[in-house]
């Protein structure tokens, strides 16, 4: 469905993967969109492709987030707040945990949702006064709803944001305002892996060596759009998105599908 009047969204971890190809999508159905991340440059070159506003900000930043929520009140009502801004580092046993790698994951993950989240409530309020709804949706992990061998620290963290989108459907109850979320699982994008494995590209290419058509950024960003464009009757309180080749967190198909006659 594609959005008759524009409607405002903000999207973090915008400057690669599933925020930057949600950005893209949310302009080609006419969404006003704000951009948020790190890097200049990245942002920069998203906003001449698409058109989109952005904004630099660290989610793990109290200044950076007060910043952005300064200007983004000054533009108007925030619409739709889209927390994709996260991450995995390390594939550590719990033994051997470095734990400033955990530190930073849960900064990120976990703090970094609530702190935009916190700032933005307002505006979010702001514009479901004058539309029939607005949108929190949070992308977690199906990391966030099972734990494995070796990913402790971003289960971990991953748990921590599945929390906070529960709990806070819960007390926003009440309020016009959805509260969603996507939790991915395998999504083959260009730089999760490699940052998880420090730059180690053999080591990030044999997470989905062989895999029948991992899900990809764009797919991701496809599942976002579809869920705020809905009907805002309808919440959808949990996807989970995982490509055919993945049964489950711990099945996963290493080579063609081949239909058994």
């Amino acid at each position: 469905m594609i959005v008759a009047e524009p409607r405002t969204a903000v999207v973090t971890g915008a400057s690669s993967g599933i925020g930057a190809a949600t950005v893209r999508l949310l302009r080609a159905h006419g969404w006003d969109v704000v951009g948020v991340a790190r890097r200049q440059d990245r942002l920069d070159a998203l906003a001449a492709e698409t058109g989109a506003t952005t904004f630099v900000a660290d989610v793990t930043s109290d200044d950076d987030v007060n910043a952005l929520a300064a200007f983004l009140k000054d533009r108007g009502p925030v619409n739709a707040l889209v927390n994709n801004a996260g991450g995995a580092i390390g594939a550590d046993p719990v033994e051997n945990a470095p734990i400033d790698q955990w530190r930073q994951m849960y900064e990120t993950n976990v703090l970094g949702t609530v702190r935009v989240t916190k700032a933005l409530l307002p505006l979010l309020r702001e514009a479901s006064a004058t539309r029939p709804s607005s949108d929190i949706l949070t992308i977690s992990s199906t990391a966030g709803h099972i734990a494995y061998e070796n990913g402790g620290g971003y289960t971990a963290a991953k748990h921590g944001t599945t929390t906070i989108i529960e709990t806070l459907r819960l007390e926003l109850a009440g309020e016009p305002i959805r509260v969603t979320e996507v939790a991915p699982g395998l999504v083959h994008t260009e730089e999760f892996s490699l940052n998880r494995f420090g730059g180690d590209q053999e080591k990030a290419d044999k997470v989905y060596e062989n895999v029948p058509e991992p899900l990809t950024a764009d797919d991701i960003a496809l599942v976002i759009t579809q869920m705020l464009e809905l009907p805002h009757h309808i919440n959808l309180d949990l996807v989970v998105v995982r490509p055919v080749a993945q049964a489950a967190q711990h099945k996963l198909v290493r080579g063609p599908l081949t239909p058994k006659l």
